[in-house]
């Protein structure tokens, strides 16, 4: 095997995680099992292509360190509070269960204590990264489950700092002639550490890295922005790490100091990217750990692990529901959504001294994981049919619900039905109501349901998704639909199921940006209100009248744009640079370009439809001439020298007919 320096091992892992990325996505798998299969089929103990993993790792480890510092930016002490019964209630009760019966039952196995404890902190978390896609892929982030899910994942989160601060300790006391007084001692000290480091640090950040971060963003320098922010994250870690601690806790601290700060969402913005590629990098490492090569010996003792840990976290978790009174349906797909190791695991097993576990225990413990992981797309995605299996009474439950839809909604007719009750919904029945018209509203967020319940509004537990919860509403008999989602899956499966429903109905939806448009014309939408293109509508009427221009103009100009389904306001340049911001989205995916015709172009000379590609969605916007500006001229216009055409369509295309028109070739 050929020596290869850190650029070589970096690069042959990098076009390695392009392909197995690539492909897990089109699987609809996250990329994070991507990352551990590279590793595995890279590393000394598969195909060999990265020998010697130490720099790799050194990287790598700064994957971690950015993690927890994100952790930290998106600690929040209101949504604590506010989610205080699934956080602190449900998730501190499975972080203690499940921490307490697995280090017990590895002690009683054989393991030493420190290992016991180290197992205990592997197994309690779960997955945070790819549970939370998952449920946002199945639109139920916001079900009662989902709420209960995102709430114990923030307490693991949380709960892994501890693991990460004693277990270096553990291991320098490994080997060595200490009490288990001393031991106490050390940790005890660490602890306290860590506690006075999150004193100087908070109170450094509002002394500090406040001050500090509004004088580099006066200076408008984004370059000076992201070096400020990368210094403030390893600066944090460092100090950690002089004071004995580890690297992640000071990233952890000094993200909670700038959490709240006006900052918080740009300095996101930064370190996102580096977060990524690092954690990548991280996972990759971790797959190198497993030893592929021996894995057939210890199987048996695997799956025997992956079916116990899959077991228990569910039983577990499923107990927990039930004693705060959960429906023992939303209680079993609490459990079935967290019945996996997770990211911090692996963090843990990166920092466990060798002395701590054998080669055999940290080779089984690593493989469960993994697995576990690599399972969980499939247990989320049927978790609600594993539920109905297992518990006969959710399946009535959901039945009792859509009946109560139905009887409440059987007596209406010529009413409008609203699915999503947030903020844009609330405001459409508020109007609806003013006007003497009835409605019945369909939300998916118990919480949202619960209050409208409160203030004797006639909101529905459901999901809108479903063509029978929608029926169950009265579609039938509906004067319309209106649907306001958030989510742009949920919008379209709403329209399609809508539609599939009754042929003639009118389906007025909200939509985000122009990017929803098409499928949602396409599924049967009659009217599709797009946010930023109302703005600029709105915006441009104030102007238009500050100008004097008659309001009757300004509407008539309006209303044409919006019969047009706002085709003007979807012809726009788009910036070359990236922005990641939300508020800063692009329009729309296809944009606008300019293309002139210069001295030898194929296209001078020849008609104007000849020279653009029947295949191609390509719309000319305008030619021009001599600075006189054409619109939307005909097919047959001959081209000229110096002609500046501006053409609309997706930048590829864009691509492709600009080298025909100057050269003739595709």
């Amino acid at each position: 095997m050929p020596h290869h320096d850190v650029m070589a091992s970096l690069l042959i892992l990098l076009i390695i995680s392009v392909v197995a990325v690539v492909g897990l996505q089109r699987l609809r798998l996250p990329a994070i099992l991507g990352y551990l299969l590279v590793g595995a089929v890279a590393g000394p103990y598969g195909l060999t292509l990265i020998g010697n993993i130490n720099d790799i790792h050194l990287i790598a480890e700064f994957g971690v360190v950015f993690l927890l510092f994100m952790l930290g930016l998106e600690f929040s002490l209101p949504r604590l509070i506010a989610m205080r019964r699934a956080v602190i209630g449900m998730g501190g009760a499975q972080v203690i269960a499940t921490a307490g019966i697995t280090g017990a039952t590895a002690w009683f196995m054989g393991f030493s204590p420190a290992a016991a404890f180290v197992l205990a902190g592997v197994m309690t978390v779960s997955s945070t990264a790819i549970v939370i896609k998952q449920l946002g892929d199945q639109l139920e982030i916001n079900s009662r489950h989902g709420n209960n899910a995102v709430g114990v994942l923030l307490f693991q989160d949380l709960a892994a700092i501890p693991f990460l601060i004693i277990i270096p300790v553990l291991g320098a006391t490994i080997g060595r002639t200490v009490d288990t007084t001393q031991v106490s001692i050390n940790i005890g000290l660490t602890i306290g550490a860590g506690v006075l480091a999150a004193v100087v640090l908070f109170f450094g950040g509002r002394w500090v890295l406040r001050p500090l971060f509004r004088e580099i963003a006066r200076s408008r320098s984004a370059e000076l922005f992201t070096i400020a922010v990368l210094l403030v994250v390893l600066g944090a870690g460092w100090l950690t790490n002089q004071a004995g601690i580890s690297y992640e806790l000071g990233a952890f601290l000094a993200g909670i100091a700038l959490s709240e700060t006006q900052y918080k969402h740009q300095i996101e913005s930064d370190v996102r990217p580096f977060r990524d590629v690092l954690l990548g990098l991280f996972f990759i490492t971790i797959g190198m750990m497993l030893n592929v090569r021996e894995l057939p010996q210890v199987i048996g003792w695997v799956l025997l692990l992956l079916v116990l840990l899959i077991v228990v976290k569910t039983v577990i978790v499923f107990l927990i529901g039930r004693l705060m009174g959960e429906e023992p349906g939303v209680a079993l797909r609490t459990g079935l959504v967290l019945a996996q190791g997770g990211e911090f695991g692996f963090a843990m097993l990166a920092i466990t001294a060798p002395q701590i576990m054998t080669d055999f225990e940290r080779q089984m413990v690593l493989a469960v994981v993994i697995f576990s992981m690599a399972l969980t797309p499939i247990i989320v995605k049927f978790n609600g049919r594993i539920t109905k299996a297992m518990v006969p009474s959710y399946q009535r439950k959901r039945r009792e619900n859509q009946a109560h839809i139905d009887q409440f909604s059987q007596d209406m007719s010529g009413h409008v039905v609203i699915c999503g009750f947030g903020r844009v919904g609330q405001n459409v029945a508020r109007l609806l109501q003013s006007e003497g018209f009835e409605y019945t509203a369909i939300e998916i967020d118990p919480d949202i349901v619960q209050q409208a319940l409160q203030a004797g509004l006639p909101v529905h537990y459901g999901n809108s998704t479903h063509a029978d919860i929608l029926n169950a509403a009265g579609l039938s008999r509906a004067r319309a639909l209106v649907v306001s989602h958030l989510d742009e899956t949920a919008t379209l499966k709403t329209v399609e199921a809508a539609r599939s429903l009754s042929e003639h109905i009118p389906i007025m939806v909200r939509a985000r940006t122009g990017e929803e448009l098409d499928p949602l014309f396409t599924a049967g939408a009659n009217e599709v209100v797009v946010s930023i293109y109302e703005m600029s509508l709105v915006l441009s009427g104030n102007v238009l009248r500050a100008l004097n221009v008659p309001v009757s103009k300004i509407l008539r100009q309006i209303q044409e744009i919006r019969r047009e389904h706002y085709a003007p306001l979807r012809h726009t340049y788009a910036s070359s640079r990236a922005r990641s911001n939300e508020d800063f989205l692009p329009l729309a995916p296809r944009t606008l370009r300019n293309i002139t015709l210069i001295k030898g172009a194929y296209a001078i000379g020849r008609a104007l439809e000849s020279c653009l590609p029947a295949s191609r969605t390509i719309v000319v916007d305008a030619i021009n001439r001599g600075g006189i500006r054409g619109e939307t001229p005909q097919g047959d216009t001959l081209l000229v020298e110096g002609d500046i055409l501006t053409l609309y369509g997706a930048p590829d295309e864009l691509d492709t007919v600009e080298h025909f028109l100057l050269s003739g070739r595709e």
